[in-house]
């Protein structure tokens, strides 16, 4: 005989639950979500860039028997394989017991993050203080990458055609970089300003050195100073700029944040809280699938997508009309079988700013993972918008599986948006979903998440894997 009421009854009957992680998550799991961060964050720390985040995911599947893809040969079953799209975006997949005409199960997230690219010609001297020319790369908040550590990053290739790979600011006594800000004591007309126009694109200049180079008179010695210093390390003179890709990121490792170690703290959380699962869960899949399962961890998302690395571009595609018309069947079939998990974090419910919400549907800390039905912004511009019958279907594959999970908008109606990779394998006749982490101060050069949302994102997308 119950002792609760009709309506306490009823509410646990029909109403919608929602709870925290900490009363669904038992101690053996909680273990394995530890060490699922354990091992993101020391990722993280060695995969800032998209081009680092390919070295060291081809270097781990290969390691796990994957084979860069050819498409002259024919695969079976349980054969693992890559493909590395100019060293900036991944496709990794394991081949399916089914044809790839009944349709293949895509797990799409990007490995770009926010940043400051160098300029083609960024080193100058300004009284007596060198420079580096940015310009930002992604939606940043100007002002919080001031006065910070920085990392640069990158790849220079020389005139005589040597490529030289460039990490310093990362490793113990090495320089690190900062974009000076004005004392408060001389920033009476600055604070005037709205924080949009307080800090410029052209204002984010970062500090590369201030000695100048022994010489009784010339000018710009500072400058000469760090390119004799550069060209003594590397071998690279002031046009070698002209063909590199080098980037500003924040200094310093992953740590636990919060006295219980319960979330992450680092730069670059969206969206290798997403890719990094997605990593994970196609390079252990022990066994063949029942479907062709791939994960594709693409650049140029926060830019839009844009580019031959970017989902616009046809690589995807591409490989997936490979994989059919080898075993003689139809692409443009397999791809409208073809269902897609869009990896990508959603913001978390913020209380200290609590009216750029709706609580009802935002995403919470340590409730799992997101499943986001459409983003877009205002009225669901430039989304895909998951099908009732989609949703069902992932719905019920989480509860099946017992995945703490919950659902999310990306704030208030009109407060803004924001857009993922879901539309553009949508363009492709796919089925496809958003799902993915919670982020506090998303796109600050310091993101948080929750570990439990984390491991959870990593065991949806394992679970979509194994699905019959």
């Amino acid at each position: 005989m119950s002792d609760k009421t009709e309506a306490e009854l009823l509410k646990e009957q029909l109403f919608i639950k929602r709870e925290h992680g900490s009363k669904c998550v038992d101690e053996p799991t909680l273990t394995k979500v530890d060490e699922f961060a354990d091992s993101y964050k020391k990722f993280l720390d060695t995969a800032k860039t998209e081009r680092e985040f390919v070295i060291h995911a081809i270097e781990q599947a290969s390691s796990l028997g994957f084979t860069e893809y050819d498409s002259s040969k024919q695969y079976n079953a349980g054969d693992k394989v890559y493909i590395n799209n100019r060293r900036k975006a991944v496709i990794l997949a394991v081949i399916g017991k089914a044809p790839a005409e009944a349709g293949v199960r895509i797990a799409a997230a990007h490995i770009d993050s926010p940043r400051l690219d160098l300029k083609p010609n960024p080193l100058y001297e300004a009284d007596e203080m060198a420079f580096l020319k940015t310009h930002y790369y992604g939606g940043i908040k100007k002002y919080q990458w001031m006065s910070i550590p920085l990392a640069l990053h990158g790849v220079i290739f020389r005139k005589d055609g040597v490529s030289i790979s460039i990490n310093i600011g990362e490793d113990e006594g090495d320089p690190q970089f900062c974009i000076p800000d004005l004392l408060p004591h001389l920033a009476t007309e600055q604070m005037k300003k709205p924080v949009s126009s307080a800090f410029t694109g052209e204002g984010l200049n970062v500090l590369i050195g201030s000695r100048e180079f022994k010489s009784e008179k010339g000018a710009e010695l500072v400058k000469l100073n760090v390119l004799k210093l550069l060209y003594d390390k590397y071998g690279i003179i002031e046009e070698d700029f002209l063909s590199a890709e080098l980037e500003l990121v924040p200094a310093g490792k992953a740590v636990d944040i919060g006295l219980d170690h319960s979330m992450i703290g680092a730069y670059g959380h969206d969206d290798r809280v997403c890719a990094y699962p997605a990593l994970q869960a196609i390079a252990e899949l022990a066994e063949a699938p029942e479907y062709t399962c791939i994960s594709v961890l693409a650049d140029k998302e926060e830019v839009g997508s844009m580019g031959n690395t970017g989902l616009q571009s046809a690589y995807l595609r591409d490989f997936i009309y490979d994989l059919a018309e080898a075993q003689g069947g139809s692409g443009s079939k397999a791809l409208a079988k073809s269902a897609c998990l869009s990896a990508d974090v959603n913001a978390a419910y913020d209380p200290n700013f609590a009216d750029v919400f709706e609580k009802r549907n935002a995403a919470y800390i340590n409730h799992g993972i997101c499943v986001t039905k459409y983003t877009g912004s205002r009225g669901k511009g430039g989304t895909s918008d998951a099908s009732a019958e989609f949703m069902f279907r992932i719905r019920t594959l989480f509860d099946e599986d017992d995945i703490l999970w919950q659902t999310g908008e990306l704030g208030k109606v009109d407060a803004g948006g924001g857009g993922t990779v879901a539309q553009y394998v949508a363009n492709l006749n796919v089925d496809v979903v958003d799902i993915g982490v919670p982020v506090l101060s998303m796109h600050a050069p310091f993101e948080i998440v929750s570990k439990i949302d984390l491991y959870m994102t990593y065991q949806g997308i394992s679970s979509f894997f194994r699905a019959r």
